[in-house]
Formats: C-alpha cells, structure tokens, sequence
C-alpha cells in the first residue's frame, strides 16, 4: 500500500505543478535555539487559501470525469478543506456544496464562499466535523454528487503528500525529522509513504491534540474508534474518529505520535505571531508546538534538520483573547480561586495587601454580598506576574486565613471561565 500510495503522490506532483503555489521552506531562528536543532518551518498557510488542504482537493478533482464533473462535487469540512475544494470549483467550472459544522469561523465561511466564486454553497450542519461528514454522505448519496473526502480517499492523501517531495526538492536531501499535524491522517499517510518509499531513515512523527486525539485512539484500539468526547478548539484537527482509509496507512508507516495540550498550542501560537510575525491557526501550530514547553513532547537531537509543516493560518481574530487565556493557563500564570471573604469592611483591601504578590493581578474578582450571611464567596482570577510564584501565593492564602478552593481546569465550572 505504501508504494501505490508514494506512486500517486508522484502523480499528484506533476498534476498540482502549476496550481498550488510551492510554499517557503524557512529556518526558525526560535525554535532551532530551543532544540539545538536546524527547525524549518514548511509554510503551507501561504497556499492561496492559506493552507495544504487546496493539494488534495484539486488532485482528487481533477480526476473526475465529464460525467462526474456534470453531477458536482459535495464535501465536509471544518473549514480548510472547504476553501480548497471551493478553489478548485472555481478554477475548474464545478458546482459544489460544503458542508461545515456550527463550530467553523465566521472567517473560514466567509472566504470558502469568495473562493468559491458563486459555484458553491454552505450548509452549516451538526456541532462536530463528523457530524456534518455523515451529513454530507448522506446528501452525496441522495443527490449523486462526487463526495470529496477531507482525508479518508487515496487521491485526497496523495494531494496532501506531495508536500514531501516539495521538502526533498527544497532542502537538497531528506531532513532527519519531519514532524506533522494529525487530524483524520490524509497528509500523515500522504507523506508517510512517500517518505518511507524514497527516504525510510527520516523519522516521521504526528502531533494531536490532546483533546481529539483520534488516530491514537485508533492505534490503540487497532482499528479506528469514535472518541467518548472531543474538544472541537483546534477545529482543523478535530476529528472524532480516525479514516478507515488512512489508519491501515498510518499504522504501516509507524511514526512516533504524541499529544499536545490545546493550552499549550495557544503559547505556540501567540509565539509564532509575536516573535517570528506569523499568523498561524489552531491546526497550523501543532506540529511546532511538539518542540516548545518545558516538557517537549518531541525531542531531537543537536545538529538534526528537522521540518514542522505549518498547515494552516486561516485564524479568526476574534479568537485571540480566549488564545490567550488558555496561553496564560498553560503557562501557569492564571488561576481561577472561590474566595470566602469575611462580610466586613477591609476584607478585600487585606486580600490585596496580604495575599497578592506585588507583581499579581486580579483579573476577574465577582462578589454577590448577601446581608444575612457573615461571609461571601467571591469568584477570583489572578495572573502572576512569575508562573513560579504560584506556591508563595497559595502559602500567603492559607496565613490570611481565608477559605479558597482553587478551581481545577478539570472542574466543568472551569469552562465557564475559559
């Protein structure tokens, strides 16, 4: 399978030459001092629709015939996959219908309808990618339209796959290391066998997110499985259950697969944009964020070439301040406490002399003070000024004698708050 696989990408390649845009393959000054090693970053988010997915929706319709091209093409997407079938709609005179759950941006919407150029429409269905997937197939069936997989059709994973030549072609050799976003597995079979056909000594590693960690799922299972729950905040790789055509795929290829928790992709995130000036989304940040954090969950080696493919920048604006609560979650400089404070006055003007540190700040302090009552719980965000700190802060709570429970990231409440 691998070998028909890397064959189809090479078709792919010399089928998408002229259309998708040979994306830069830049050094990262940041992360290669982070790791000691050479870090590129493949920029596959300056794609005409600013990400990979424009590869395997053109391969695979391309393809089609007269007759299928007549019929129109119908697809699910979280966003990115939706733009890149909308763009080859319109590049190659086709009507299509993209199905999206009510989780996708206002802003992927918006730019799958401009791309598409008055042939396509948008059908805003279900809460999860899955759930507008079964709708599409569904609708496919009913109305015979061409169904254009995101990631689960050979043609679709070759399209993505012709990323790994272009990094052959780019860098002059095969890099040590490649490692790779991971949502339904079109670009990790893709690349995968590619890589393992023409240059098995690269070590190929896949980065989830923790909370839709599909592929894992699947690996461990050893077979594709729905996830009991999914976080939909990294929603280009928020797929609930892995392809029944690209898992036997991944599992023959064998790269190394890890998580990555979706606070500590927001750090990554607000990194790219602050230091190295790039807009990445979600999705577009997972594979560099396996190399950051106090605890990195891929490591390599001093002197290793090592290529992370940003997969994407289509980031809505109006997400960056839920970015960087979680960033500031991740980084251990926010806190969540309910406070019992005493009902009388200069009870909060204590807490602020007594209990914050003189670089904290209370972000978030509500209080609903009830007269026949002789304390008030009060509901407390504070950022540190020094993620360190934090025991200091808990040791001052405990002296003042006030009563706090701090509220866990794992308590439901928590997602009231973030």
């Amino acid at each position: 399978m691998l070998a028909q696989l890397s064959d189809l990408v090479d078709e792919a390649t010399r089928r998408l030459a002229r259309v998708t845009r040979i994306t830069p393959l830049q050094p990262n000054a940041r992360l290669s001092a982070a790791t000691g090693a050479t870090v590129l970053l493949k920029r596959e988010d300056l794609q005409p629709v600013r990400s990979y997915k424009l590869r395997g929706a053109y391969n695979l319709i391309a393809q089609l015939s007269d007759a299928e091209r007549a019929a129109g093409v119908i697809c699910a997407s979280a966003g990115n996959h939706g733009q890149g079938v909308a763009w080859a709609c319109a590049h190659l005179g086709i009507r299509g219908h993209i199905y999206v759950p009510s989780t996708t941006p206002r802003q992927k919407r918006d730019r799958m309808l401009a791309l598409g150029q008055g042939r396509v429409e948008l059908v805003v269905i279900g809460d999860t990618y899955d759930e507008a997937s079964a709708a599409a197939k569904h609708a496919a069936v009913r109305t015979s339209a061409i169904l254009v997989p995101a990631f689960d059709d050979l043609r679709t994973a070759a399209g993505q796959g012709t990323v790994a030549a272009e990094i052959v072609d780019q860098l002059g050799r095969a890099p040590d290391v490649v490692v790779l976003p991971v949502g339904g597995g079109g670009m990790l079979s893709g690349v995968g066998a590619w890589f393992r056909t023409h240059h098995p000594d690269t070590r190929l590693v896949g980065v989830e997110p923790a909370g839709a960690a599909s592929m894992m799922a699947a690996m461990r299972a050893g077979h594709p499985v729905p996830l009991s729950s999914l976080d939909t905040f990294v929603d280009g790789a928020a797929v609930a259950r892995a392809g029944d055509v690209t898992y036997p795929i991944a599992r023959e290829i064998g790269a190394d697969m890890v998580t990555v928790a979706e606070g500590h992709i927001c750090t990554e995130m607000l990194a790219l944009y602050q230091t190295d000036g790039i807009i990445a989304e979600p999705a577009g940040a997972l594979a560099s964020s396996a190399l950051t954090g106090p605890r990195p969950q891929v490591r390599v080696e001093p002197g290793q070439t090592v290529v992370c493919v940003l997969s994407g920048g289509n980031n809505d604006v109006s997400r960056y301040a839920e970015i960087v609560e979680r960033s500031l979650v991740d980084e251990g400089r926010k806190h969540y406490f309910l406070v019992n404070f005493p009902q009388e006055p200069g009870a909060l003007r204590r807490f602020l002399d007594e209990v914050l540190g003189p670089d904290d700040d209370i972000t978030l302090f509500e209080y609903v003070k009830r007269s026949n009552r002789e304390i008030g719980p009060a509901l407390v965000g504070i950022e540190l000024g020094d993620p360190d700190s934090y025991p200091d802060l808990v040791a001052r709570m405990d002296a003042s004698q006030l009563t706090a429970e701090l509220i866990s990231p794992d308590s439901p409440l928590y997602r009231f708050l973030v």
